[in-house]
């Protein structure tokens, strides 16, 4: 089974809770904004999980990362062990996220190969929308950090 590692970061905003989320590049997201954003996150196989995380949103946003991290329960969804890392902090700037890029033939069977951005923007989202926001396969994530934010 693959393994996914990914960070968590959340901030307090006066009396709620912001999540930082990324959306993903490519011509396939460019519309979609419901159920379509993501934890910094990705697949890792040799290194430990938290050094994984930590490269994930590096890749994913440009920026370091660093905090305490608490660990979250492994959960298995979408064919996939994710191990995800909550920390609180407020750095992450949405303004600034510079990703890594793939290479995607597009249009489809056109022979043209262009680079697309892993993650095309990122936000402070607040919790109380991140149900709408965050992939439905990923709502698990919500219910993990619960107990640890409230």
């Amino acid at each position: 089974m693959k393994k996914t590692a990914g960070i968590i970061a959340f901030r307090r905003n006066h009396d709620s809770i912001d999540l930082f989320l990324v959306h993903p590049g490519g011509p396939f997201w460019v519309a979609k904004d419901v159920h379509a954003w993501s934890v910094p996150k990705g697949e890792f196989s040799e290194e430990d999980a938290l050094t994984a995380a930590k490269r994930e949103f590096r890749e994913e946003t440009g920026q370091l990362i660093e905090g305490e991290f608490t660990a979250l329960p492994p959960q298995k969804a979408q064919g996939k062990t994710f191990y995800l890392y909550a920390v609180e902090s407020s750095a992450p700037d949405p303004d600034i996220v510079q990703s890594n890029t793939f290479e995607l033939e597009w249009p489809p069977k056109s022979g043209y190969m262009q680079q697309f951005p892993e993650v095309d923007r990122a936000a402070w989202v607040p919790l109380e929308q991140a149900p709408l926001k965050l992939h439905k396969n990923q709502q698990f994530i919500l219910q993990q950090l619960a107990w640890l934010i409230r």
